[in-house]
């Protein structure tokens, strides 16, 4: 068997012709193969160590330029939609604008009719004063025609009622409309209560208040601060309407008087 400890030139000796020092010798040898090899081993994984750092490096650059470029698209795309979204908007503000201010002229052109109205309505209350007037000169007439308006007096009080429950109505109605709690539908159901009452009302019927009322309804925006505690100070056309029907009312009592004296239905004191 072998002798482990002493193999047949395995183990690095001395150079047996007795040369001490010399270059040539095995265990010279022996150090420079491994120095060698290591050293190409350092230069080869060196030189693949490099160009596996080059490719991560394209590659890293290449993904962040592709993701640059991802990023910036996304960034010009959500930029136009902002900038449509803004145009949008803007066109229906602008819209919004112009809808207000077109009902903002109507509502001043309708108040001016309801004021010229107005002014005929006094400037015919005159002349019926004027008549009144002349007709109590006249004697038998003019009592007549005292006669005739008392007889409508009580339509005219029925009026008068009707009107003082819709002022009062038409108050609340609109403190509902400005009020930042009440919900929408009560004010609804109050507009709906009120154009049935009117309808059913045969005085107010006589008046035509119903189409009047609606108009109120869509035009009547008016709101006083909010730190008002007075509900008669909200509103602005309703308190026009108001004043007209009143009018109104005094005028058709002047004829229905004359229409009384005219056809005959009353008697003058003398008979």
């Amino acid at each position: 068997m072998n002798n482990l400890n002493d193999p047949p030139r395995w183990n690095i000796e001395p150079d047996q012709r007795g040369r001490e020092g010399g270059d040539g010798n095995h265990w010279n040898y022996a150090l420079l193969v491994p120095m060698l090899g290591l050293a190409a081993f350092r230069w080869i994984w060196t030189r693949d160590s490099q160009n596996e750092i080059q490719k991560v490096k394209v590659q890293y650059d290449t993904d962040v330029s592709t993701i640059k470029s991802e990023m910036e698209s996304r960034y010009r795309d959500t930029l136009t939609e902002s900038r449509r979204a803004v145009a949008t908007l803007e066109l229906e503000l602008e819209k919004e604008k112009q809808r207000v201010k077109g009902y903002q002229q109507a509502l001043v052109s309708h108040s001016q009719r309801l004021i010229q109205e107005r002014k005929q309505l006094e400037q015919e209350r005159e002349a019926l004063n004027d008549e009144k007037r002349k007709s109590v000169k006249s004697g038998i007439a003019g009592a007549a025609l005292r006669d005739a308006l008392e007889r409508e007096a009580s339509w005219y009080q029925r009026a008068a009622a009707t009107l003082r429950d819709l002022e009062g109505l038409l108050v609340e109605r609109q403190n509902a409309y400005c009020s930042l709690i009440q919900p929408r539908d009560h004010r609804l159901e109050m507009e709906k209560n009120m154009l049935l009452k009117v309808v059913k009302d045969p005085v107010a019927a006589e008046l035509g208040l119903e189409s009047d009322l609606k108009d109120i309804f869509k035009r009547d925006k008016h709101c006083a601060d909010l730190m008002n505690m007075d509900k008669r100070k909200n509103g602005s056309l309703m308190w026009v309407y108001l004043k007209y029907w009143q009018l109104q009312i005094t005028l058709q009592r002047h004829r229905r008087a004359e229409e009384a004296v005219f056809e005959g239905r009353t008697q003058s004191p003398e008979k």
